[in-house]
């Protein structure tokens, strides 16, 4: 049985920050990033099985300077196998009681705490849209405007936090990412996982393990599966890295190298 691991410790001012953050949101989703030498090992003690996977592509919209991601906005869209399409517009962090009525209180809007070990978290809203499969894919090949992959709503919540000028369509298509997902319930863990293997252009790859809960069971289930992962001996002391930021910086690099 594998050592236990000291949770990290916050102050009491970051705890009390921490708590109205879960508080205000819809859900709280406790996410770790596995290394990747310990990928394989990882996928054998929780009983994984990537056929079971699903195979998606991811595309992100921004400018080559990543202008958007600096003013905590994300834009996104993605094809899911046997699924369909769909997009989303996500601001992050967010603080859900300064957000307007109309977006706060849509059904396609909702505010998630997202949080890693070591004591890193953000609370980001997301106003999403489900779409018929070939509108990504006719959006990425210019047979279809990019803003069309976006619903009113959506295109309502750029604009308010987009800079002036820059449309939707003025965004360059940072794209695409290749993701295997897996969703599994491994033995002994009340609950199910979320495995996403990310495979990058430049054949690095980014494995992160999750799982969602209430936020009134947020510390409970936190707790739970600490001490699940490590009895299992899945590394919980690696480098967080999220999906999102590494996509941004790989395509971010190699839009400015064409340039050069």
């Amino acid at each position: 049985m594998a050592s236990r691991v000291a949770a990290p410790k916050l102050s009491d001012h970051e705890f009390s920050e921490l708590v109205g953050a879960i508080e205000s949101s819809d859900s709280v989703e406790l996410k770790l990033s596995v290394p990747l030498s310990d990928r394989s090992r990882a996928g054998e003690a929780l009983g994984a099985d990537p056929l079971d996977g699903q195979i998606r592509q991811v595309y992100f919209f921004d400018t080559p300077d990543l202008t958007l991601n600096q003013r905590g906005l994300v834009v996104r869209a993605r094809r899911v196998q046997q699924k369909g399409d769909d997009s989303v517009v996500k601001l992050r962090p967010v603080i859900p009681a300064e957000l307007p009525a109309d977006v706060r209180l849509s059904p396609n809007f909702g505010v998630e705490v997202d949080a890693m070990p070591g004591g890193t978290y953000v609370c980001s809203g997301s106003m999403k849209r489900a779409m018929k499969p070939t509108f990504v894919k006719d959006a990425v090949a210019g047979r279809l405007p990019v803003r069309k992959l976006f619903s009113k709503e959506q295109r309502a919540l750029y604009a308010a936090h987009a800079p002036d000028g820059l449309g939707l369509d003025d965004l360059s298509i940072l794209g695409p990412v290749l993701v295997l997902k897996l969703k599994f319930a491994p033995a002994g863990f009340g609950r199910k996982l979320v495995a996403e293997l990310w495979l990058y252009p430049d054949n690095s790859m980014l494995l992160e393990l999750s799982t969602k809960c209430s936020p009134a069971e947020a510390f409970d289930v936190a707790l739970e599966a600490r001490t699940f992962l490590t009895d299992r001996g899945v590394d919980l002391s690696g480098e967080q890295e999220t999906k999102t930021k590494k996509a941004l910086e790989f395509f971010s690099r190699r839009l400015h190298q064409r340039t050069e």
